[in-house]
């Protein structure tokens, strides 16, 4: 009886403590934080992944076109006749960005600028050099390609260390005359040509710096998106006529190839080995100072600009008043190009370009 008693006792304590066990879990389970209601299926934005730039952009267009060799090497900037006489050029449609400056009597000289020195085109005809296209070219590491030069500027070309090629010496074996043009009745100044596709070889043979300098890595410009074609912040504009003086060139937009079409003099400027007529993406026109500085008429040309200097950007259908410079006395600095209101640097589309340096007021955009 006594065990009986006792095994009650110990069953009711088991009772008891079981029962106080299952109070403390459900109290535990009351004070456990309620899980957040549903807000519907929707699933969290996703982040854009980063743009991926090719590996082999050229420098110049933005664009990923140069050959593996090419990549990370320097550009070739090649002087070019311009006059009537000397039309049509050839080589010149493959360049990634066109200057076009006056020289004496206001004529034009072009200097073409190509991203792949390994493509090289042939190029003619080649002309002489004036020292304000070098303070350009500088600016891109590119090396320099001409036939004859002003000699009043050797010393300031000497100064600036250009990896120089000229055809009055034939420097590397390079250069020729175009026996067809001179069969058509061309003068000889017109029918120097620049042997392109042989470049590549000479260079290398020569040891001469291919690799960009550390600096230099950057683009040209700086570029909108590779998949944006942008207007420029301001008015329309369908034509860019551009009076140099004794040249005009007028650019004419195509929006189908969202691109514009030159003409020099009133022709279409044409490549007569691809039969093209010059075209490009973009459209840059730097006012400048620009006065005569001897008898000859050679000019002087304030190349450099500054914070107040007046250009104008032309691209997709749009013009976009500007202010332009480079670094002040410093040849190869980067060309840069700022919005007049916030001062702040502009994006480009990807593409070619043509510069045009040339008097204030001289041009019109329509």
């Amino acid at each position: 009886m006594k065990r009986l008693k006792k095994a009650g006792v110990i069953l009711l304590a088991f009772l008891m403590l079981f029962s106080m066990a299952g109070c403390n879990k459900k109290a535990e389970e009351r004070e456990k934080p309620e899980k957040p209601a549903k807000t519907g299926d929707k699933k969290p934005a996703k982040e854009e992944p980063a743009e991926q730039v090719p590996a082999n952009q050229n420098l110049l267009t933005g664009l990923g076109d140069l050959s593996e060799g090419a990549i990370g090497k320097r550009p070739v900037a090649v002087m070019v006749n311009n006059v009537q006489d000397a039309l049509p050029q050839y080589g010149v449609a493959k360049a990634d960005i066109i200057y076009e400056v006056p020289v004496e009597g206001d004529v034009t000289r072009l200097m073409a600028i190509y991203g792949d020195y390994t493509a090289m085109p042939q190029v003619c005809a080649v002309r002489s050099c004036r020292y304000y296209f070098p303070a350009f070219s500088q600016g891109y590491d590119a090396f320099y390609v001409n036939w004859g030069i002003d000699d009043s500027i050797s010393d300031y070309l000497e100064a600036l260390n250009l990896d120089q090629y000229d055809g009055m010496n034939n420097a590397g074996g390079l250069f020729g005359r175009d026996q067809d043009r001179i069969n058509a009745g061309y003068s000889l100044e017109h029918t120097g040509y620049f042997d392109g596709p042989k470049f590549s070889a000479v260079v290398q043979s020569e040891g001469r710096r291919t690799d960009l300098a550390e600096n230099k890595k950057d683009t040209a410009f700086k570029f909108n998106g590779l998949k944006e074609q942008l207007k420029p912040e301001g008015a329309d504009c369908n034509t860019v006529n551009i009076n140099f003086g004794a040249a005009t060139a007028t650019l004419t937009y195509d929006p189908e190839t969202k691109t514009y079409l030159k003409q020099i003099n009133g022709t279409p400027q044409m490549d007569s080995r691809s039969n093209t007529q010059l075209e490009f993406t973009n459209i840059f026109v730097l006012e400048t100072e620009i006065s005569v500085r001897d008898d000859i008429g050679h000019k002087n040309v304030d190349w450099d600009g500054s914070d107040t200097s007046v250009g104008y950007y032309v691209s997709n259908g749009g013009v976009q008043k500007i202010y332009w410079n480079k670094d002040s006395n410093d040849e190869t600095s980067y060309l840069r190009f700022y919005d007049q209101e916030s001062k702040g640097e502009i994006k480009v589309n990807r593409g070619k370009s043509y510069i045009a340096v040339n008097y204030p007021g001289q041009s019109a955009f329509k």
